[in-house]
């Protein structure tokens, strides 16, 4: 059984559906340079992901930084098999929004983070294109 998370802002910026198990960054994630497109690993020195990765997972971060090549590495992400599952942003930037719609990576923004960050990592969670997020009980 789904319980809701009271998410009431949510916002959908990508269609679709994805389960998964959330991981979370305070911090802005680069695509382009900050993860490796062939793995998966976030392999920015200093980041607080820096080593995991986020193949298959519920990827929530604020929002994207860099170049706008990281549309393109989320797509390549997508083909590689390596990309999260669905994406959560406090705030949506155009650099991953157009990364998620290219890649068919359900994204929602305007998400309550600080609830997001209470949950921790073994937190399952469900992203659905109307921009709702779910936490699903064991």
């Amino acid at each position: 059984m789904a319980i809701k998370l009271n998410l009431v802002s949510g916002r959908a910026i990508s269609k679709g559906a994805a389960t998964g198990n959330l991981l979370i960054s305070d911090k802005p994630i680069s695509f382009y340079g900050g993860v490796d497109p062939n793995t998966g690993i976030v392999v920015e020195k200093g980041h607080p992901l820096e080593g995991k990765s986020i193949a298959g997972t519920i990827l929530a971060f604020p929002h994207g930084k860099g170049s706008t090549v990281g549309s393109y590495v989320l797509y390549r992400l997508k083909k590689n098999g390596h990309a999260p599952a669905a994406m959560i942003n406090e705030s949506a930037e155009a650099i991953v929004a157009v990364g998620a719609i290219i890649s068919d990576i359900p994204m929602a923004d305007q998400v309550d983070f600080n609830g997001l960050q209470k949950l921790g990592a073994k937190a399952r969670l469900e992203v659905r294109a109307d921009g709702s997020v779910s936490i699903n009980s064991a």
